[in-house]
């Protein structure tokens, strides 16, 4: 298990588990972010990271990323 911030762009993961306080951790899920969903990353530039999930395109921070295991 590794942080979402480690993933290589392209290639396609599943997520294992999202941490974070309560409040973190429900808006990643708010926005698509739980247990068992694939996610891929499209591009990572200045830390922050463009990812697909669901179907939708999400910018994150690398903060954000790091709670984000796969």
């Amino acid at each position: 298990m590794m942080p979402l911030s480690l993933a290589g762009v392209g290639e396609e993961n599943i997520i294992k588990k999202v941490g974070g306080n309560p409040e973190v951790k429900k808006h990643l899920e708010d926005l698509g972010f739980v247990a068992g969903e694939t996610v891929s990353v499209i591009t990572a530039m200045g830390g922050n990271v463009i990812v697909k999930v669901k179907e939708s395109r999400v910018a994150i921070n690398d903060e954000m990323a790091r709670k984000i295991m796969i």
